[in-house]
This record gives C-alpha cells, structure tokens and sequence, in this order.
C-alpha cells in the first residue's frame, strides 16, 4: 500500500512548512489526487488520519478533491475524458492517448492555526 508512504511525505511537507512558517497546527488540509494518479483515495485518507496524532494535523479536516482525467488524444487532436489508462479514446476508439490532467497528487490549501 503505496498510500501510506504517500501520507507520510505529506504529513513530512505539512511539518516543514510548519517549522519554516512557525504555526503550530493545520485546521484543515486540502489536497488533490487526480483519477488518473493511481492513489487509492479511502486508504490515502485512513493512512493521513493514522499518522495524524501527536503531529500538527492531528484533528484537522482532511479533504481530498479528485479531479477527472484527461487525456490528448493524437488521431483526433483534442483533449478527452479519460476515467483510467489504459482505456480509449471515447470519439475514435483508438488507443494513442497523452495523459493531461488528473494525473497529479498534491497539496492545495493549508488552514493554520498559529500560537
């Protein structure tokens, strides 16, 4: 379960900005994991929320946005839906397809609490 070590790099970047910015907790996490990321979304939260006691986000909201994937598809030359690799281009049918969007993992917002 690559979630977890996913959580501990996040709880990992949420510490040093702490440090660095000097508040001492995060009221609220807001990250993006998009459909095309390969992270399993449930086991990225359970993992956050079992790493979060005793640190900074213990007791922040955490809140996960998925964006949808999407792809640039070469035959056609444009941007389409795409709900997973390895599926096709939903116009052609073919399957020469860039991923473009929803491929990412990151953090948006952090609201802190200072001391």
């Amino acid at each position: 379960m690559h979630e977890a070590s996913l959580a501990g790099g996040i709880l990992q970047l949420v510490e040093d900005a702490a440090r660095r910015e000097g508040f001492r907790r995060v009221r609220r996490l807001q990250l993006e994991a998009g459909q095309l990321a390969g992270i399993e979304v449930r086991a990225l939260r359970f993992a956050l929320e079992a790493l979060a006691p005793g640190t900074c986000l213990e007791e922040a909201r955490i809140d996960i946005d998925e964006p949808p994937g999407q792809a640039w598809c070469l035959p056609c030359a444009t941007t389409v839906a795409l709900a997973q690799r390895g599926d096709a281009c939903p116009h052609c049918g073919r399957y020469q397809l860039q991923p473009t969007g929803g491929t990412e993992l990151r953090v948006l917002e952090l609201l802190v609490e200072d001391d």
